[in-house]
């Protein structure tokens, strides 16, 4: 069982920049794919990215292609979100989650995760 606890969200202007970063313990980091979801007030939980268990591949919803990126660092047990051009739309919970089933980055978007972390608020100002 692995927990995770995420942390770097805050309140930025349309257009800023957060890093948002997640700590994992227990099991085998090394051994899951993770990923970023957010969920805004009266909305459903959705998928924003994932990341393969040796970080050389990535996979994105089209709504955050292109602005944010995913990215790992197993020796530190940490995985990362770096959200440029931050949109009002972007405002949400965003968790960590956690999956040692799949394989791929891709698989997390449709295969709801195992393990989640208990989220961390961003919040942008249009």
């Amino acid at each position: 069982q692995v927990q995770l606890g995420e942390s770097g969200g805050g309140l930025v202007q349309a257009g800023g920049s957060l890093r948002l970063s997640c700590a994992a313990s227990g099991g085998t980091f090394s051994r899951y794919v993770m990923g970023w979801f957010r969920q805004a007030p009266g909305k459903e939980r959705e998928f924003v990215a994932a990341i393969n268990r040796s970080g050389a591949s990535t996979y994105y919803a089209d709504s955050v292609k292109g602005r944010f990126a995913i990215s790992r660092n197993n020796a530190k047990n940490a995985v990362y979100l770096q959200m440029n051009s931050l949109k009002f739309e972007d405002t949400a919970v965003y968790y960590c989650a956690a999956d040692d089933r799949i394989l791929t980055a891709q698989r997390m978007s449709d295969m709801t995760p195992p393990s989640w972390g208990q989220g961390t608020q961003v919040t942008v100002s249009s």
